[in-house]
């Protein structure tokens, strides 16, 4: 195939992979590294082209994957919530604001805990705001299973929590 084919046939499709990875990776440097590298892949896979029953549908999955696979890596993980969450208010003692950043240190350890199927959903609803059927959709997972998973991760950082308040663990 040629360099023509892929400008007309595989390039229109360079905004939504974009909107579809910022969807996931709420970051839009990541989001454009996954697009880039998708594109080469698809480039390098030329020969195989005539293969392919639908481009865009495979295109989104490598895109998906590759979100995925970013949002797994270390650094996805320890990014998990920002650092610069604020958990308190302007009026809060210094005490108050050390026991809130201490605390959410610990969420970010406990989520990093989570079974990783746990973790991304996690990730995906509370730290990045997507609905369940986004999610589902992403994920290719049934949405009453995304909020199964939600529900366990919650209930595990719950239970984690409460420990820590009643007995000092």
């Amino acid at each position: 195939m040629s360099l023509e084919h892929f400008q007309k046939h595989i390039l229109p499709y360079k905004d939504k992979l974009y909107r579809f990875a910022c969807s996931l990776l709420s970051n839009a440097p990541e989001a454009e590294d996954v697009v880039q590298e998708v594109l080469m892949k698809v480039w390098q896979r030329r020969d195989t082209w005539h293969e392919v029953d639908n481009m865009e549908a495979l295109t989104m999955k490598m895109t998906k994957n590759l979100a995925l696979d970013k949002m797994r890596s270390k650094h996805a993980r320890t990014d998990s919530l920002p650092e610069q969450y604020d958990w308190h208010s302007d009026a809060a003692t210094p005490a108050e604001r050390m026991e809130s950043e201490n605390q959410v240190a610990y969420i970010r350890k406990l989520m990093q805990q989570l079974p990783e199927k746990h973790r991304i959903v996690m990730q995906l609803r509370d730290i990045k705001g997507m609905t369940y059927d986004e999610i589902s959709e992403a994920l290719e997972m049934p949405p009453q299973q995304v909020k199964t998973n939600l529900f366990r991760a919650r209930q595990h950082i719950r239970e984690h929590l409460i420990k820590t308040e009643s007995y000092g663990l």
